[in-house]
């Protein structure tokens, strides 16, 4: 079964975040996606931009119309996500409370009920 692990954050988490202490989280995380990538659970790890670098795409016509986002009015915004392969929710769940990110905040872990193929 597939999972969705999800980190949120805001700028002003970030910034309040030591710049000295920046190499080592980095370290962990990076440890932690190793880990679990050769185990073959973590299927991917993707860092998100700022949310001031989202953007709003409507089709207007047949084209697309971009806009500034995000469109939530919230000061939290997705950080970061990662896909992961697992034989149980137990596991997700261990794999979710492992991520050096958990021992700070809590980090969703949602299960995929659908998936379409990407080969067709």
């Amino acid at each position: 079964m597939k999972y969705l692990i999800m980190i949120y954050g805001n700028q002003e988490k970030w910034d309040s975040f030591p710049a000295e202490a920046w190499p080592e989280a980095i370290a962990k995380q990076d440890a932690f996606n190793k880990k679990y990538r050769e185990t073959g659970e973590l299927l991917g790890a993707y860092g998100l931009a700022d949310a001031v670098n989202a953007k709003l795409v409507r089709r207007e016509n047949g084209l697309p119309a971009v806009t500034d986002g995000p469109y939530l009015e919230t000061k939290e915004y997705l950080a970061s996500f990662y896909l992961l392969d697992c034989d149980s929710e137990e596991r997700a769940q261990e794999i979710a409370a492992d991520m050096p990110f958990a021992a700070e905040e809590p980090v969703e872990l949602w299960p995929i009920l659908h998936e379409s193929a990407a080969d067709l």
